[in-house]
C-alpha cells in the first residue's frame, strides 16, 4: 500500500493532497499554495483540472460558506441500479449481531464474481452509513473463532508490511477445528510465518 495523503505546512497555511489511483484531490488554506501546486503538477504530468471538488470516490461534496456537506446518495442509488435491485424492499433495522451465515444446500449457486463485486462496492458506503458497516463486514469477512455454522472451522487473516506499508494480505478458513481462541490465533500466526 502506497502513501496517498500528503500534507505541507507553510507558516500558518496548510496544503493537503490525496491521491487515489489516477485521481488527485487537493486543497489549501492559501490560494498561492494551490496555484503553485497546480502549476507544478500540470508542468510535470498530463492533467485535466475539473475545478472545485463535487464528487470523489462515491462522496458527493457540497462546498458551503461555513463548511462542507458530504453525502453518498448518488453512489448508493447507482449501486442499487447497477445490481438491478430497484424493486428490492428496504429494511429499516440493522442486521442482528447474532446472525450467522451458512450454506444454503437447497438454493442455487451464487455467482462469485457478482458477489465480490457487490461487497467490494458496498465497502465504500460505511463512510456515511455506519448502520450497515456490521452487515458489510460479516458478508465480506467472517473472521471469528469457530464461526462457520456448517463445519465449525475458524477463519483468520494476516497483513504483511514492509516498513509502514502493507504489501499483502490474506483471509482464509483454517483446516482444523480449534478448541479455543488462543489455538485459533496460534494457527493464524503459524500460517502467517510460513
Amino acid at each position: 500500500m502506497d502513501k496517498t495523503l500528503f500534507v505541507k505546512r507553510v507558516n500558518y497555511d496548510l496544503m493537503v493532497a490525496q491521491i487515489y489511483v489516477d485521481d488527485i484531490v487537493f486543497g489549501s488554506t492559501s490560494h498561492a499554495l494551490v496555484s503553485k501546486f497546480t502549476d507544478v503538477m500540470q508542468n510535470e504530468f498530463e492533467m485535466s483540472m475539473s475545478g472545485e471538488l463535487t464528487y470523489f470516490l462515491g462522496l458527493q461534496v457540497q462546498q458551503l460558506k461555513d463548511g462542507m456537506f458530504l453525502s453518498q446518495t448518488k453512489y448508493a442509488k447507482d449501486l442499487v441500479s447497477n445490481f438491478g435491485m430497484e424493486s428490492a424492499k428496504p429494511v429499516t433495522n440493522p442486521m442482528s449481531t447474532t446472525t450467522k451465515l451458512h450454506k444454503d444446500l437447497t438454493g442455487k449457486d451464487v455467482d462469485q464474481t457478482l458477489y465480490r463485486s457487490m461487497i467490494g462496492s458496498l465497502l465504500f458506503l460505511p463512510a456515511s452509513r455506519p448502520d450497515i458497516s456490521f452487515s458489510v463486514g460479516v458478508c465480506y469477512s467472517d473472521a471469528d473463532w469457530a464461526g462457520n455454522i456448517d463445519d465449525r472451522k475458524s477463519t483468520y487473516g494476516g497483513c504483511f508490511y514492509l516498513g509502514n506499508n502493507m504489501v499483502s494480505w490474506h483471509n482464509k478458513k483454517q483446516n482444523c477445528v480449534p478448541l479455543s481462541t488462543a489455538k485459533t490465533e496460534y494457527i493464524a500466526l503459524g500460517s502467517c510465518c510460513t
